[in-house]
């Protein structure tokens, strides 16, 4: 089975005379509640700095998105460690606040697409490493109305690279669980040859992250390079959604995959899919700053249709959708 993609694709395009969304708009998380879609979307414009800031809009069909105000409701501190960027969020909801995990950079990356890197005016070549290359980590931060936030700090502990950090919505056995990639954890020690995603338990959502368990590596050819999480796993009457990216070592392309995790014990995975669901095809997946890119970020279930957002090639917002029961049955396969 594939996700069909929407016809109006792309859903969110750069805007021209917006400067901090000029150049590229990607990977937005979405939620979904009374009848709204809500998106954060990550956006950047034509400064060789490439800073980036998400931005809100809002649809009541989840094709057609409408834009919140002319400015970025979530944006780097300009002297804080996520100074460089906040991006690819991913939502979440307890009670009545919204928690949003980011990924950020201490410094801007510079335009990468053109192997181009900033001068941000800082001498680093005896720093250690994670300053030196500007690796990345992730922030959690939470709103009441996705307009102003919160920025509640760094909330992995292990290692400075891990990203595709991603909440679930709700608490298992009285714990909070996420699923992340980190980096670093690639070997004998760890299981696994290349970066993949682990899963993680913590009683107070703020710290004391543990019980790190492999939840999955690449099986298949098309993520034999590497494999993360995309979107919040949802919860379902067959267990937990989950959709994650992978891509091939032979032309690395970003594809799209997905599992199914117990429901009372999300480290079992209760059934993956061999193919990819979704692939780079179209000019507006292929054409971009990252070419040959289909990155979800979000996802939700709305009438028994799943809805699933993810950035084309690093440059446009898109959507595809499939009837829920259709993907389950795949996997109950």
């Amino acid at each position: 089975m594939k996700l069909k993609k929407a016809i109006q694709n792309p859903i969110i395009s750069p805007k021209a005379d917006s400067a901090w969304e000029s150049l590229a708009v990607c990977n937005p998380g979405v939620w979904y509640e009374d009848g709204t879609f809500y998106m954060l979307y990550r956006g950047a414009g034509h400064d060789e700095a490439h800073v980036i800031n998400l931005g809100l809009a809002t649809s009541k069909d989840g094709i057609n998105f409408t834009r919140y105000e002319n400015n970025p409701v979530l944006t780097p501190t300009v002297d804080g460690p996520d100074a460089g960027c906040v991006e690819d969020p991913r939502i979440v909801k307890f009670d009545d606040l919204f928690y949003v995990t980011y990924a950020y950079r201490p410094f801007p990356p510079g335009q990468y697409w053109l192997q181009k890197g900033y001068d941000h005016g800082w001498p680093l070549t005896t720093a250690p490493q994670g300053l030196v290359y500007n690796t990345t980590n992730t922030g959690l931060a939470i709103s009441k109305d996705l307009k102003t936030f919160k920025k509640l700090g760094r909330i992995t502990q292990h290692n400075i690279d891990n990203r595709d950090v991603i909440l679930f919505p709700e608490k298992i056995n009285g714990k909070f669980w996420m699923l992340h990639r980190a980096v670093e954890w690639v070997g004998e020690k760890y299981g696994t040859d290349v970066p993949s995603i682990w899963i993680s338990s913590s009683n107070d959502l703020m710290a004391n992250w543990g019980n790190d368990h492999l939840l999955a590596k690449p099986e298949f050819k098309w993520e034999s390079k590497k494999i993360g999480g995309s979107t919040p796993p949802l919860k379902t009457k067959e267990g937990w959604l989950v959709l994650y990216h992978g891509v091939s070592k032979e032309d690395d392309q970003y594809r799209v995959g997905a599992m199914l995790l117990d429901l009372e014990n999300p480290t079992i995975v209760k059934a993956r899919l061999e193919n990819f669901i979704m692939e780079p095809e179209l000019p507006y997946e292929t054409d971009g700053y990252y070419t040959g890119c289909v990155f979800p970020t979000g996802n939700v279930i709305v009438d028994d249709t799943l809805y699933v957002y993810y950035g084309g090639a690093d440059r446009f917002v898109c959507v595809a959708t499939c009837p829920l029961q259709e993907i389950l049955d795949e996997l109950l396969k």
